[in-house]
């Protein structure tokens, strides 16, 4: 008789979780180019109402996922998650605008360190040895990856210091985007789309209130646009519901060291298409940052 052969859950459905973080990750990598050039031409909080309403607009049809008896804890839940999202992305956008990118590079990495800890705090699951070797390892990683070129922690400032915050808050964000996926059960776009709106409507409240250019025209250049596409439908839609849909399929600590390989795409982009230069220290520390992502992350008997 034939014989069947099952694998493993952790065999047979880990992979596929892990390997779409890996591809927001690469995502992600790109999108520190196409925000650039998009803020080039306009400012940085008209930029945010613009990425994220262009995505909530999209995504509106996704909000029949509320529909369910306990919506209204749901949608507080989901909102809070927008909340603490659009805090990660104002303290980053200002933060790499103050600090130099090889700082805030660095910096935005300690999101895989301060991850375990937050979800020792947030979810009462103490990190294994394991883990936490693995996340000293993608720190120090992204520590060569980003200092490649020189300079020291002596030289950290106001822009730094929100970068440390913005990496605080994304661990916060991984852990809690798993409590209350397991609590509510909402679908991963519904929780996506109202993300989107909070964080539009949080963008246009401080555009009206903090000073500064307020809303300009426009531009009508090809290259703006495209970057905008980027952004819009593989920086924010697809990845950001790909981190929902993987947030409350494998713990916050795997999440984020999966995402701590986002430095070494950033740097494989940046040199394949801006032509930058990336030393061997850089690469060093990108190979420990994949390294220490796989070591966490291989399949177990």
């Amino acid at each position: 008789m034939p014989v069947s052969i099952t694998l493993p859950a952790s065999r047979s459905r880990m992979p596929r979780v892990e390997w779409l973080l890996l591809l927001v990750a690469a995502i992600w990598g790109g999108s520190y180019s196409a925000a650039k050039i998009a803020t080039d031409q306009i400012p940085v909080l008209q930029f945010l109402v613009l990425r994220f309403g262009l995505t909530f607009v999209l995504l509106l049809p996704a909000l029949r996922g509320l529909a369910v008896p306990a919506w209204p804890s749901a949608l507080a839940g989901a909102a809070l998650l927008g909340c603490n999202l659009l805090a990660v992305f104002v303290c980053e956008t200002f933060g790499v605008s103050l600090t130099t990118a090889s700082n805030a590079a660095f910096l935005i990495s300690l999101c895989v360190a301060f991850t375990p800890l937050c979800e020792w705090w947030l979810l009462g699951h103490k990190p294994t040895g394991t883990v936490l070797a693995a996340a000293a390892l993608s720190l120090l990683g992204a520590g060569l990856l980003a200092f490649q070129h020189g300079g020291t922690l002596s030289t950290l400032a106001c822009g730094d210091a929100l970068m440390v915050l913005a990496a605080f808050l994304r661990g916060v964000m991984v852990c809690l985007t798993r409590r209350q996926g397991q609590r509510h059960g909402l679908p991963a776009l519904t929780m996506t789309a109202v993300q989107m709106g909070v964080m539009t409507l949080g963008s246009a409240l401080l555009l009206l209130v903090v000073p500064g250019p307020g809303w300009v025209t426009l531009p009508v250049t090809a290259t703006f646009w495209w970057a905008m596409a980027f952004l819009v439908l593989l920086c924010t839609v697809l990845a950001f519901f790909a981190q929902n849909y993987a947030a409350s399929r494998t713990s916050p600590s795997r999440v984020a060291l999966l995402m701590g390989s986002e430095p070494l795409w950033g740097a494989l982009i940046a040199v394949m298409w801006l032509g930058e230069r990336t030393t061997l220290q850089g690469w060093l520390g990108g190979l420990l940052i994949v390294a220490s992502a796989w070591w966490v992350t291989r399949p177990r008997s």
